[in-house]
């Protein structure tokens, strides 16, 4: 067994769909970056690589690289996905926690967990989403950036 955590934080900004956890959610900013800039699917694909000790989502998917530029970020956690089933690894449970102090995301959670499971190819009850808000303090708190934090456990088949 095997355990793996990922992070990640991206600034707000007009003119970007608000996309966490692969579901896109109405607000008047979106998180900024080279991808979709979802920080939830980065910081699990982060925490996925650590687990099976193979560096971090820059090292596999640079943002100097073009064929990057707006990709979905499913589909960057499909092929870790992919990686972890090569190098003889399942996934046991995902938890996972966003930052952000707006928009408000608790309707939101049930349909990001079912998303990551989906593309993950495991049960629900295997991934866990939450929420806390970054309580008025620093760039979260004043609503110019969200970020995200993921824990694994991973087995060998």
């Amino acid at each position: 067994m095997r355990v793996g955590l990922g992070y990640d934080i991206h600034p707000l900004g007009s003119g970007r769909k608000l996309i966490l956890g692969g579901i896109e959610i109405p607000h008047t900013q979106g998180l900024v970056g080279h991808s979709d800039a979802d920080a939830l699917v980065h910081a699990v694909c982060d925490a996925l690589l650590g687990a099976m000790g193979e560096g971090d989502l820059g090292k596999h998917y640079p943002s100097s690289d073009p064929r990057y530029k707006n990709i979905s970020s499913l589909l960057l956690l499909e092929e870790v996905a992919g990686l972890l089933g090569r190098k003889g690894f399942r996934l046991v449970n995902l938890d996972t926690v966003i930052i952000a102090q707006a928009p408000r995301l608790s309707p939101h959670l049930e349909a990001m967990r079912a998303r990551i499971a989906e593309v993950l190819k495991v049960e629900r009850e295997a991934v866990n989403v939450k929420v806390k808000s970054g309580e008025g303090l620093d760039a979260i708190g004043r609503e110019e950036a969200i970020a995200a934090q993921a824990i694994c456990l991973i087995e060998s088949v």
